[in-house]
């Protein structure tokens, strides 16, 4: 089932669900779903606020679930589990380490950082960042990213003809080196940010 389909059979809540199960530890393409829902509203003239409201609630429920389960049981899954993931005791030690010194600005930004997105809250949780200063962080960042990615969604779904004709125009294979060209100034910009 694609994420169309999934869109035209929930409605306004489909925003919300996927970033959800994502936010809640599980990889799943929320970012597409929420994307597809903005697209949908656009294309029906339904509200792009309440995508953006399902988004943003969506993302706070699954981040505080995603604090939850590492809270309570991330460490001693990781350290059992970690070395199927590659994931070592001293990366658990250096995450735990990041979250006390940046965390507020590691949960704000975690949103818009794939691979984050899933794991942040729950590193968060580890780290035993103190839950109303993540929910606070967690909120502003759910926020910011529902409404970037709504209005993204939005604006592709209000000129779908005109994106299509760029697709056709420029042909797959430009669109794919325009998106490689986005992710490695995304990627330089993040490996720039490291200390």
């Amino acid at each position: 089932m694609n994420a169309s389909a999934i869109v035209d059979a929930l409605g306004y809540p489909a925003a919300g669900l996927g970033i959800l199960i994502e936010s809640a530890g599980v990889p799943f393409p929320g970012e597409a779903l929420l994307l597809a829902a903005a697209a949908w509203s656009a294309a029906r003239n339904h509200s792009i606020l309440l995508v953006i409201l399902f988004g943003f609630l969506g993302a706070v429920a699954g981040a505080d679930l995603g604090y939850y389960l590492g809270y309570r049981g991330g460490r001693p899954f990781v350290e059992r589990f970690g070395h199927m993931f590659h994931i070592r005791p001293e990366h658990i030690a250096r995450a735990e380490m990041f979250f006390a010194r940046h965390g507020d600005k590691a949960v704000l930004s975690a949103r818009f950082i794939l691979g984050l997105r899933t794991w942040g809250s729950m590193l968060a949780g580890m780290a035993r960042m103190p839950f109303w200063r993540f929910q606070l962080f967690s909120a502003l960042g759910g926020l910011a990213w529902a409404t970037v990615v709504g209005v993204a969604g939005y604006l592709l779904g209000s000129n779908l003809a005109l994106i299509t004709s760029v697709i056709r125009d420029i042909g797959i294979g430009g669109l794919v080196v325009l998106v490689l060209l986005v992710v490695i100034a995304v990627l330089a910009r993040v490996r720039a940010a490291r200390p």
